[in-house]
């Protein structure tokens, strides 16, 4: 009769505790020195443990924080339509709150042709339940949206005032899987070079640039879904 391996019983005892509910999301799991006293085992099993459920999105391990329950992940149409993501984090049933990290109005750079004279350069972490769910970094062109330089956005993410304030004709969408480089990792609680998934977008207004923004989140906490068919253009599934 086969033994299991050590590191997969431990694996499978904290998966049975996820899927019965007894650790919801969220949860921190025992730290690594209280899984060695409970197993009596080496650290690596329990780190290879750990890996095994972090890469099959069942945990999410943050800095200071340790590992906790991930969250079951939002599934985003995207590709179709500019999501909102406080409406996302709340339609999943958990609160929404955001800091505001940077402000600054700018003149454009080289690199940042066909968004006008002058930017508002923004960074804010976007929370579900108090815990980090995607960095953005965003500039939105003075030149269609003066208003934006007035608005308050430690009261309201931009992403929603521009849906309310600045309706686009046009969007451009870019997805590519990347790894939490030093600050990013930072900014969301996780180790460097955790995979991460970018959704980087550009929309316009009547041909002039409104915004291009940077979505960086865990890759266990997020996918992007679209249906097609031959015939019709792709639906919100």
């Amino acid at each position: 009769m086969d033994i299991e391996p050590l590191h997969r019983r431990i694996a499978s005892d904290i998966e049975r505790r996820i899927a019965s509910g007894e650790w919801r999301p969220g949860f921190r799991i025992p730290t690594e020195a209280e899984l060695l006293a409970e197993y009596g085992c080496a650290r690596m099993t329990v780190s290879r443990a750990m890996t095994d459920l972090s890469a099959r999105g069942l945990v999410v391990r943050r800095r200071r924080a340790g590992t906790v329950v991930a969250h079951p992940p939002v599934h985003s149409s995207a590709l179709v339509a500019i999501p909102d993501i406080q409406s996302e984090i709340e339609g999943r049933g958990l609160a929404y709150s955001h800091r505001l990290l940077l402000r600054i109005v700018r003149p454009t750079r080289a690199d940042e042709d066909g968004m006008g004279a002058r930017v508002i350069e923004l960074e804010t972490l976007h929370l579900a339940d108090a815990m980090p769910f995607t960095l953005e970094r965003r500039l939105i062109s003075l030149t269609t949206a003066p208003e934006a330089e007035q608005a308050d956005f430690t009261a309201a993410p931009p992403g929603g005032w521009l849906l309310a304030h600045m309706p686009w004709t046009e969007a451009e969408h870019r997805i590519s899987a990347v790894g939490a480089d030093g600050e990013t990792a930072t900014r969301l609680g996780l180790t460097d070079g955790t995979p991460c998934l970018r959704l980087e977008r550009r929309t316009w207004r009547d041909g002039q640039a409104v915004t291009w923004a940077w979505q960086t989140f865990p890759g266990a906490a997020y996918d992007l879904v679209a249906r097609f068919s031959p015939t019709k253009a792709p639906t919100k599934e």
